[in-house]
């Protein structure tokens, strides 16, 4: 888990404007967002699929770059900041777990 180690230390949890971050916990606490396994949000409400396209763009932008320097899958990179987004994501923020179901945190 030596990379896991190196990205969760290394870098700072995916940087947004507060004005992003205030937005994404507004739609989390909604319901309307919910995190996933993958470190990718997922839209559980029509109304927020423009926001989650981009947050998700922004996102992977970053994953592929730390998976380039890191030698590692995109997907292994979305898996450690996943940890990390759940972590840090408020309560009663939904969760999409890799069995397909989601809970509350």
């Amino acid at each position: 888990m030596f990379f896991s180690l190196a990205v969760v230390s290394s870098l700072p949890l995916l940087s947004a404007t507060p004005a992003r971050a205030d937005q994404l916990d507004d739609l989390r606490a909604s319901g309307a967002v919910g995190e996933a396994f993958d470190g990718f949000a997922r839209a559980r409400d029509g109304s927020a699929s423009a926001f989650v396209k981009n947050l998700n763009d922004q996102r992977r932008a970053i994953y592929v770059k730390r998976a380039k320097s890191e030698g590692v899958s995109v997907d292994q990179v979305g898996r450690v900041y996943a940890e990390q987004i759940i972590r840090k994501a408020p309560k009663g923020t939904w969760l999409l777990g890799e069995n397909g179901q989601w809970t509350q945190k």
